[in-house]
């Protein structure tokens, strides 16, 4: 008898919808690599459900051949908690986009990480509602000409990254949709981790913002972007000669020949202080470089797993007969 386990390729979670995306999306480049990393995970297409909310990312679902829930607008994350609650041993991951995550779903992203569910969620923000032809986002830049902001967009714009992190995610990472080699390691290490893995993707959107993310991914992208690697120091720059330090509470860029290498920040993802996330969440556009890669990565307990223990060691008292007697008594218990 033949026990060796099943290889998996992309193709297994390709599912035979057609694709409806414009030419050109970032989405595309998401997709792939999702199949992709599913593919080398080597789980099967039933062990894994994609939910998402409504955008132009959202359709995500459909073009994967797992279980999916094509959900309405802002609740993903909540009908991911009620998947992953009821069927823990289910791999769950969302799909959304910065309109539909940080605005009518913001209050739902803030809960979900507060509450570490383990589950793979994956924000491809490009800045725009696209799906609903190009009025401006949450993360709309400031003075933005959109169909909504004809004179620019007055408000700043949020960062998805600061919002996970001062929620308190247990996994913060970013990539962009232009580096799928990035992409597809950060994806893998979103799924390893045990607890809410948040994955940024900058994409592009062709039609209604198109180059949004061009500093970051463009021909400047080496002065535009700090790369982490953890346990790695921070410099950056086409020629490695710009580096971080701090300055204060401050981060602050410095030429790497001006300073003493023992002044130069070292990354630690693993960390269990969250200064460091937080120092470089204070890394804003056009003041410094993006970090881009896992910027936090600690393990919490999870929500899904302490409601299975919980529902577990109810259901024992219940079988000795002394649930009632648990209630009646009004005491309280916590799950160890």
């Amino acid at each position: 008898m033949n026990t060796q386990a099943k290889k998996y390729t992309k193709k297994d979670f390709v599912s035979n919808q057609e694709v409806k995306w414009c030419s050109g999306c970032g989405d595309f480049s998401i997709l792939s690599q999702t199949q992709k990393v599913l593919s080398e995970i080597g789980r099967p297409p039933e062990e894994i459900t994609f939910v998402s909310g409504i955008g132009c990312s959202s359709r995500f679902t459909y073009y994967m051949d797992t279980y999916g829930f094509h959900t309405i607008h802002g609740r993903a994350l909540a009908v991911a908690t009620g998947v992953k609650t009821q069927n823990p041993d289910l791999s769950v991951w969302v799909a959304f986009g910065d309109g539909d995550g940080m605005s009518i779903g913001g209050n739902h992203f803030i809960h979900t990480i507060r509450r570490n569910l383990d589950i793979v969620c994956i924000m491809m923000d490009n800045r725009i509602y696209g799906l609903t032809k190009g009025q401006y986002s949450p993360t709309s830049l400031r003075d933005q000409i959109t169909k909504t902001s004809p004179f620019g967009k007055l408000e700043a714009p949020m960062d998805p990254v600061a919002m996970a992190l001062s929620s308190g995610a247990t996994f913060v990472a970013r990539s962009t949709d232009r580096n799928p080699k990035h992409l597809n390691e950060v994806l893998h290490k979103a799924y390893q981790h045990k607890g809410f893995s948040f994955v940024h993707v900058l994409q592009n959107c062709v039609i209604f913002n198109d180059g949004c993310h061009e500093p970051y991914v463009g021909k400047e992208k080496a002065d535009n972007t700090l790369m982490l690697k953890d346990g790695q120091p921070m410099i950056f720059g086409k020629e490695n000669d710009k580096a971080i330090v701090r300055d204060g509470f401050d981060p602050k860029v410095v030429n790497v020949a001006d300073v003493d290498a023992s002044e130069i920040l070292v990354h630690d993802e693993n960390s269990s202080s969250q200064g460091q996330s937080y120092f470089l969440a204070q890394m804003s556009e056009g003041k410094f470089p993006m970090p881009m890669g896992v910027i936090r990565q600690v393990e919490e307990p999870t929500y899904d797993g302490a409601y299975t223990e919980q529902i577990a060691e109810i259901t024992a008292k219940q079988g000795q007969g002394d649930l009632q007697e648990l209630l009646d008594s009004g005491d309280t218990w916590t799950v160890e």
